[in-house]
């Protein structure tokens, strides 16, 4: 490789990688133009670590000739046999390199040489990426020429490794905050974030359905089981409903204790009112079974016959900045959403799991059963509310009455 060949690359790099708007663009472009300089590459890794709830790391692998693999790394896995037998927990524990030729003696050795062997590699080689903030990151360099990197090459890869750390520092920054700001606000609310909109008050009106829902005995449960097993029943109820929110188009705005508060936007681009309150009924039904089905192990018992209340409701909310001093929260408010909050009250007087307004209600067929008229806390007119026929709170306790529920006497 030309010293100036090499300079193109590292200018590329130091000058952002311009080219490349996506982060699989990056690592491809960046491995063709190492390839065009003259090195002998085949496979490139890039492994880094993440803050994740989930995930550990992701990574990010080329071959020559085909396109950028991506993938994660679950937590726990750094504790496995193949992971710890494997050069990269070298390099992630001491920051070093490892070299290795694949074509010596005793390579065969490691699970993973045993398996580049196999494709064909001659050479390997792995280095840090040593950020900014002292944390260790790896990239591996693999070969199948037959006589594997020179140590020219070798040297040239090492003189590379600043800058192009710096850049992959750059792509891990962007997509950390993205990440915490999905895992934290939401997708559609993160990408609004970054997009600038972060000024308090900086609203905006949607038409959305909105999901309320919180579970039933929290605080008597909260009374009985530990501190630690009470995070854990959250967390299990909130797994029975988050998936099948965000897999129908919706998105999961908030977390307040035992509730959850979740809007299912009604756009051109999302689908007409009807086929949106269709799919949000959709995952109304699949979160009750959930529930339904949910256990828990506790001590000597296992707990079950989990209920919870959820209320569906349409309208339009304010969605944006709300706060005071530099402590903003991303969320939606106005008087529908009040509304599905108090029908949601309402699920546990009326021994429901489902609720449905009017406005709900009349957009999606689902053999409604009409519960009445129901006077509403802070609203002028009342509320006629909706329930499902075959509600699972009715096959677990009994039958439905409007019993302790403010219900509007029929003229």
């Amino acid at each position: 490789m030309q010293a100036n060949s090499l300079q193109s690359v590292i200018d590329w790099l130091i000058d952002g990688a311009r080219s490349a708007s996506r982060v699989d663009q990056f690592v491809r472009q960046t491995c063709e133009r190492i390839v065009d300089c003259g090195l002998p590459l085949w496979r490139v890794g890039v492994f880094v670590r993440t803050l994740h709830p989930n995930m550990l790391g992701r990574h990010f692998v080329w071959h020559r000739d085909r396109s950028v693999t991506m993938g994660a790394m679950p937590h726990g896995d750094q504790d496995e046999d193949y992971f710890l037998s494997s050069p990269l927990a070298i390099v992630f524990e001491q920051g070093q390199e490892v070299r290795k030729r694949l074509l010596d003696a005793g390579a065969g050795n490691v699970p993973f040489f045993a398996e580049m062997q196999g494709e064909g590699a001659t050479d390997y080689i792995a280095l840090p990426l040593l950020m900014s903030d002292g944390t260790v990151h790896a990239v591996s360099w693999i070969s199948q020429h037959p006589e594997g990197f020179s140590e020219a090459q070798l040297a040239d890869l090492r003189l590379l490794m600043p800058a192009l750390t710096r850049m992959i520092e750059v792509w891990l920054l962007r997509r950390t905050a993205a990440g915490l700001l999905d895992n934290y606000v939401g997708a559609r609310a993160g990408a609004r974030i970054l997009a600038g909109q972060i000024r308090r008050g900086h609203t905006e009106t949607m038409h959305a359905a909105i999901w309320l829902s919180d579970l039933r005995g929290f605080t008597p449960l909260s009374d009985r089981l530990s501190s630690e097993a009470m995070v854990d029943v959250l967390n299990t109820y909130f797994d029975c409903q988050v998936p099948a929110i965000l897999n129908h188009g919706g998105e999961v705005l908030k977390f307040m204790g035992d509730g959850l508060l979740a809007v299912f936007p009604i756009t051109g681009k999302e689908g007409d009112t009807e086929t949106v309150c269709k799919r949000v009924l959709e995952a109304a039904r699949e979160c009750s079974a959930r529930v339904a089905a949910m256990t828990y192990a506790y001590e000597s018992e296992t707990l079950r016959n989990f209920r919870f209340g959820l209320a569906l409701h349409i309208g339009k909310v304010l969605y944006g900045n709300i706060g005071g001093g530099d402590r903003l929260d991303f969320t939606c408010i106005g008087p529908a959403v009040n509304l599905a909050a108090r029908i949601e009250k309402m699920t546990s007087r009326l021994n429901r799991t489902v609720l449905a307004s009017t406005a709900f209600a009349s957009h999606v067929d689902a053999n409604w059963t009409d519960l009445g008229l129901f006077s509403v806390a802070g609203f002028a007119a009342p509320e006629r509310v909706y329930g499902l026929p075959d509600d699972a709170a009715l096959m677990n306790g009994s039958p439905a009455s409007s019993v302790g529920a403010d219900r509007v006497p029929s003229p």
